[in-house]
């Protein structure tokens, strides 16, 4: 089945920093298999940003995470090799995680670990998923950061 993208689509991660180092997560598979991400993913129909960001990042780091604020929302086009246009607007959170893991993370994820932001910065196309990460990780080290009120989630029943 061939999928075809004609409007924007919504996704939702965070930037989790601890003692000055970011975590990111490594692909496990597809296209992206060994480079490293913010933990993110899809946004569900239907779903509130907030949760869908705390799922994303107990599914991918198998950590609890609570959102405290959101760091920024992000559009991102990407002209893909295959000729398809994807454009994903990020909804990108900050907040803490659970000391201890929870759960196991998902078999798309091989593993975690901790930054710097020069280490972030210092990667390429090769190693990191996407170059926004790098502007969300400057934008985090700038103190950029807007409540959690900015987003309103409502659900219509038309019945």
């Amino acid at each position: 089945m061939t999928l075809y993208y004609s409007q924007t689509f919504g996704a939702v991660g965070a930037v989790i920093e601890k003692d000055g180092k970011i975590l990111l997560v490594k692909e496990a598979g597809g296209l992206d298999k060994g480079k490293w991400n913010h933990p993110a993913g899809w946004l569900d129909l239907g779903e509130n940003p907030q949760d869908g960001a705390k799922r994303e990042v107990e599914e991918e780091t198998g950590h609890r995470f609570t959102p405290t604020h959101i760091l920024g929302i992000y559009s991102l086009v990407k002209n893909m090799a295959n000729g398809e246009t994807h454009h994903p607007i990020k909804m990108i959170f900050l907040g803490e995680i659970s000391p201890d893991k929870i759960r196991e993370i998902e078999s798309d994820i091989s593993e975690t670990k901790w930054f710097t932001p020069e280490e972030i910065y210092n990667m390429d196309a090769e190693t990191l998923r996407e170059k926004d990460i790098k502007t969300m990780v400057k934008d985090y080290f700038a103190g950029k950061k807007y409540p959690l009120e900015l987003i309103t989630h409502t659900i219509v029943n038309k019945k």
